[in-house]
């Protein structure tokens, strides 16, 4: 009987530790949007922001790796990322290959 109040209290105490372990990992949020255009030549990649930020923003992969965080529902953003949906599936088709595929992520 002892074992197993010990074994349940064991369990109790690793189940509170990974709780709140999985509590305190960091979520990298926006704290500001852009207020101007990006060329949307430069843009790369894009994924919205996680869930639990403040903001609702769409981050933006530069070619170069850098991110910026963007307004998601502004229509200049969403030209972007059709602008990149169509660059990621030209680049599929070519290979990656070519000035126009450089810093676009295989799929």
């Amino acid at each position: 009987m002892a074992d197993t109040k010990m074994l349940f209290c064991f369990f109790a105490i690793i189940i509170c530790c990974c709780s709140v372990a999985m509590a305190q990992i960091p979520v990298d949020c926006c704290l500001s949007v852009m207020n101007q255009t990006l060329d949307k030549k430069l843009v790369a990649d894009y994924y919205p922001q996680a869930k639990g930020c403040t903001l609702d923003a769409t981050i933006l992969v530069t070619r170069k790796g850098r991110k910026l965080c963007a307004p998601h529902d502004e229509p200049w953003v969403q030209d972007v990322k059709k602008h990149v949906d169509h660059l990621k599936k030209l680049c599929k088709k070519q290979g990656y290959k070519g000035k126009r595929c450089f810093g676009v992520k295989h799929q």
